[in-house]
């Protein structure tokens, strides 16, 4: 039997990825700062902080194959801990895995080490150029993998475009919530700027299948069937029926406004997501289709639904429930947010 360890598997994707590899037979440890909700007691569950090379070096031992999830995200919008978890972390587990003789690790980095894109689709080709402290922070853990990789440590680097899949809330709550309610929701400009983005099922297979093959590699994953941000929002409002519709506003006004608003800590919106709410951004996944045999089962218009319905059958609890620790799965303060429902 495989024994594998997903770091961060309490947080919304981990969370995912670990009952895929419970599915299939893998035995699971998880190692993260928090306890799961609810997980099987099979699970194994290891609370330690990334940050501690002693826990993480333990909770590696007699592992095949280490899944690294941990992360902060950009909703936390703390430059110190994007690079102490984020570069400094990672450079804890790499040495862990290389010291315990791990078989492989699995890097989920991050589609933000990309910046803004010159020109889509982006590739593995393309060159990574990161305009905030999160995308850089996730780039130098790229760059501490293939230094360990040259160590003799097997790596894959996942880059994921922006996940989606039930039970994800952070902002994707507000945007829920505002169509629940028959609030408009905004794009930037005409809002015909491609934008991808990835089911949490479809990355957790690609995970899987990136930690089942041998060598050094990166891999850039997003769904195949997607259209423009005003195209995915404008089809979410036809399905939920409430009235809200998709209101142009001008990104010349908006962007500075965001960036102000998020500095003085009233938006819950980091750098990144203003930086590319109105930017095309997609990548070509096709590295992936033919080296791993990825093929990913939904489009952004079935991954917006499912989220959206799923919202909508657990909004109670959802908005009664005390604050989680991933902040992906939390109810997210609308801040600054309130004023902007007046323009739309």
């Amino acid at each position: 039997m495989t024994t594998v360890l997903v770091t961060g598997g309490a947080g919304y994707f981990g969370n995912v990825l670990v009952q895929k590899l419970s599915a299939r037979g893998y035995e699971v440890r998880i190692f993260d700062i928090n306890k799961p909700e609810r997980t099987s007691p099979a699970v194994d569950v290891v609370q330690g902080d990334i940050r501690d090379l002693s826990g993480v070096t333990r909770a590696c031992r007699g592992v095949d194959i280490v899944f690294h999830n941990v992360a902060q995200v950009p909703l936390a919008k703390d430059k110190d801990l994007f690079w102490s978890v984020n570069r400094d972390g990672t450079r804890n587990m790499l040495a862990a895995c290389l010291a315990q003789n791990v078989r492989k690790v699995v890097y989920t980095s991050s589609s933000a080490v990309y910046g803004i894109p010159q020109s889509n689709p982006v590739t593995e080709e393309t060159e990574p150029a990161p305009l905030e402290d999160y995308g850089r922070a996730k780039l130098a853990g790229e760059a501490l993998c293939w230094e360990y990789a040259q160590s003799g440590l097997d790596v894959s680097i996942i880059r994921p475009r922006t996940i989606l899949g039930n039970g994800r809330l952070g902002i994707f709550q507000i945007l829920f919530e505002w169509i629940y309610c028959g609030i408009n929701v905004p794009v930037l400009d005409d809002g015909n700027n491609r934008y991808q983005f990835i089911h949490a099922d479809d990355l957790a297979e690609a995970c899987i299948l990136a930690g089942n093959r041998t060598g050094a590699n990166a891999f850039n994953f997003g769904a195949i069937s997607f259209g423009t941000m005003r195209e995915a929002l404008e089809h979410l409002c036809l399905y939920a029926g409430t009235g809200s519709r998709v209101k142009s506003l001008p990104s010349w006004l908006v962007v500075p406004a965001m960036n102000i608003f998020s500095r003085l800590g009233l938006s819950p919106l980091g750098p990144y997501h203003s930086l590319m709410y109105g930017r095309p951004m997609y990548f070509d996944v096709s590295k992936a289709a033919r080296e791993l045999a990825w093929s990913p089962q939904y489009s952004s218009n079935a991954m917006f639904v499912e989220s959206y319905a799923w919202y909508v059958k657990h909004r109670t609890e959802v908005l009664e429930q005390s604050h989680q620790a991933s902040l992906h799965k939390s109810v997210v303060k609308m801040g600054c947010l309130k004023v902007l429902q007046k323009f739309l």
